[in-house]
């Protein structure tokens, strides 16, 4: 029983320090770039569609923030917040990359897909207005940060807050860790070096860039909202997971009774929030779940990027929901009756 605690300790490590690594790069370009991406909306309801399911697909919560603050300030209309719902999955996307990345670019390839089209429908058939007359509020709206300032490197390190130190401190013993074997590949293949790359990337980022940007973006957002989580609920997966492969009887119910699975996981996909999601990306890079019913956890589920929508609207809540499970159903039986 030790030994399964240890073995999936240490490959949930690798997988929570990739998804870190992606993470902050992905929060390092946003905070540079300003989110200008927002003023290249056009008016044409299909273009909204577009643009929001690009975003979307952009892995983590991020896009689909934005597009739920522009919904909310009338740039965008309910076809694009439910592009981008179908599109995004959230947190698992990180996971996705990180375990099978190959079949995560065809994962989001076909949520692109159906967003748009999912999308263009509602844009059809549903009036595309906001959800309400009244300016909504700002979700991750992030102030222009010089992330790299030469002056402030040295005065940042002789008064060394605790955030720094943290992140410094346990990026430090990762490499340790790394380069004595003691965890990743036991050989210096192409993943061991991407880890190796990747951790002094963090590290570059951890030493230089200004304080506010290291406790609000990296510490208390990244870190302390995300990180933990993701860490806590792969552990618990995986060794879900390895009761499930040495059961058979559990290994056969999951196998002989798909269309009642697919009926769980696009149900659970209506939990707004990352975490219990990560179950199916689990099972699947086992092979122990059908390709369509990890699409369709995908389609339904969104992460958290439906939380704010529900404090300003649970009308739209519902109804956003309500359409992405129709199309995580109807997609996912066609693909399973294919035998996908």
């Amino acid at each position: 029983m030790t030994g399964v605690f240890i073995t999936t300790l240490k490959d949930t490590l690798m997988i929570t320090v990739f998804v870190l690594i992606m993470m902050i790069a992905i929060e390092y370009v946003n905070v540079q770039s300003k989110n200008l991406w927002a003023g290249k909306l056009r008016k044409s309801p299909i273009m909204q569609i577009v643009i929001a399911a690009l975003l979307g697909i952009i892995p983590g919560c991020m896009g689909a923030f934005t597009v739920v603050s522009l919904y909310t300030h009338r740039m965008i209309g309910l076809a694009g917040l439910v592009a981008v719902m179908i599109a995004t999955s959230g947190d698992e996307a990180f996971v996705m990359f990180a375990m099978f990345p190959a079949k995560a670019f065809l994962i989001h390839g076909i949520l692109l897909a159906a967003a748009i089209t999912a999308g263009w429908f509602v844009n059809l058939t549903i009036k595309n207005g906001p959800v309400n007359k009244q300016h909504g509020f700002v979700i991750h709206d992030r102030e222009y940060c010089k992330c790299f300032d030469n002056k402030l490197i040295i005065p940042q390190f002789r008064n060394l807050s605790f955030e720094r130190a943290t992140l410094i401190l346990f990026n430090l013993l990762f490499v340790i860790m790394l380069l004595t074997g003691l965890t990743g590949s036991p050989v210096w293949d192409w993943k061991k070096v991407t880890f190796l790359v990747g951790s002094m990337f963090l590290l570059f980022v951890f030493a230089t860039v200004p304080e506010h940007f290291l406790k609000e973006h990296l510490y208390n957002h990244i870190l302390k909202k995300h990180l933990l989580r993701i860490f806590l609920w792969t552990w618990g997966a995986f060794i879900i997971l390895h009761f499930i492969q040495t059961n058979l009887m559990l290994n056969n119910l999951i196998q002989n009774n798909v269309y009642i699975v697919l009926l769980t996981a696009v149900l659970l996909g209506l939990i707004p929030e990352s975490g219990p999601h990560l179950l199916f990306v689990t099972l699947y890079s086992q092979n122990l779940l059908p390709f369509s019913i990890l699409i369709a956890n995908s389609i339904v589920q969104d992460g958290h990027g439906m939380l704010p929508l529900l404090a300003e609207s649970r009308k739209d809540f519902v109804r956003v929901k309500f359409i992405n499970l129709l199309v995580g159903l109807v997609v996912g039986s066609v693909m399973l009756a294919t035998g996908l």
